[in-house]
């Protein structure tokens, strides 16, 4: 059986991809239909979750898998959190976004951040019982981007116990320490436990 990711960024696809291969379903990204994105007008990463794994499954009849994730930057008072995409407007690039941020926190001596990453997944569009993992990942915001990796804000991401920046880490480093890495473990947790998973 098919499960949709509810994501058209590149990013999110190629890290997850991996990471989910033992969901047991034939997983199928947004990107590859034609799929509107919807409008993600939550308060919060769960409530923008939610948004995106209704639509697709609405659109398609299908479960989906929708993740929703961001930077919170404890000298922003947390920005720019579920903005983190659209941080220097709504059709901003990482670079753009990147610049914000360094420009925003250029009078701060405080660097500490954290990205976080609330994943969910409903069996239907009206699943009154989804499942939510979360995850954590921190460390800190560079003065400068280093490193060609990733995607985002991962060139100004440290991680303090690497030395390196998100960016500079391979695809499996990454993916087994990244507050993505660390929901979609959680999640094919609850799979498993719930026997939710389907054969393709």
């Amino acid at each position: 059986m098919d499960l949709l990711l509810a994501t058209r960024n590149q990013g999110k696809i190629d890290e997850m991809r991996p990471m989910l291969a033992g969901v047991g379903f034939n997983l199928v990204n947004q990107s590859e239909t034609d799929i509107p994105s919807p409008v993600e007008d939550g308060a919060t990463f769960v409530e923008n979750a939610l948004i995106k794994a209704r639509a697709v499954s609405a659109a398609t009849g299908l479960p989906s898998i929708a993740d929703d994730s961001g930077l919170v930057v404890s000298a922003l008072d947390g920005a720019p959190g579920i903005f983190s995409a659209r941080y220097a407007g709504e059709r901003a690039s990482d670079a753009d976004n990147n610049a914000r941020l360094l420009s925003e926190l250029a009078s701060h001596a405080d660097r500490d951040a954290y990205f976080f990453c609330c994943m969910v997944f409903l069996r239907s569009a009206q699943d009154p019982t989804p499942l939510i993992a979360t995850g954590q990942w921190h460390g800190e915001i560079l003065t400068e981007p280093r490193g060609d990796g990733g995607f985002g804000y991962d060139p100004l991401f440290w991680v303090p116990e690497l030395k390196k920046s998100a960016a500079e880490l391979g695809k499996a480093e990454k993916n087994a320490i990244s507050h993505r890495g660390q929901a979609c473990a959680g999640m094919l947790q609850s799979l498993n436990a719930q026997s939710v998973t389907s054969t393709p």
